[in-house]
């Protein structure tokens, strides 16, 4: 089974991180925070699923489009 990238929408700095792996998710559900311009803006699943890995660390800096976490849909 493939796995689902959640990918970031700006280029900014890791503000949060929201999930671990192993944590089960919501589709639209926020899994890292992006800090761009002053603004926070949610990297979502696009699915509902489990946490496979997060690929970033807070404060690490993002540039649009990189993956942040891989999610696998529930069984």
């Amino acid at each position: 089974m493939d796995d689902i990238p959640v990918l970031a929408e700006v280029t900014g700095n890791v503000a949060k991180i929201a999930v671990r792996p192993g944590q089960s998710v919501a589709a639209d559900e926020p899994v890292v925070i992006v800090e761009s311009m002053k603004m926070e803006i949610p990297a979502a699943a696009s699915t509902a699923g489990i946490v496979v890995d997060v690929l970033v660390a807070e404060g690490e800096a993002v540039e649009e489009g990189q993956v942040l976490a891989l999610l696998r849909r529930a069984p």
